[in-house]
């Protein structure tokens, strides 16, 4: 199972590889349960991991930056 697969939510390389995988569900009905689209729905998942780990460390960098601005105010203070 895939997380949220809205196009607003991805990069455009994602959401190219997204529609490829919806196609081929589309044109290969049956095929996609035994394993015709399993090399799309592979680059989906890698892509989407790249997101994931590019968005967690981005929120890393941003609290720390937080945290830094955090003690500076605290040491200002005492």
């Amino acid at each position: 199972m895939h997380t949220d697969l809205s196009p607003h939510l991805h990069t455009p390389h994602c959401n190219e590889l997204i529609e490829a995988l919806k196609k081929c569900h589309e044109d290969h009905k049956l095929g996609k349960f035994v394993g015709y689209c399993n090399s799309f729905d592979s680059a989906v998942v890698k892509c989407l991991k790249q997101e994931r780990i590019a968005r967690s460390a981005a929120n890393r960098a941003k609290a720390r930056e937080r945290q830094a601005e955090l003690k500076r105010r605290l040491n200002e203070e005492a």
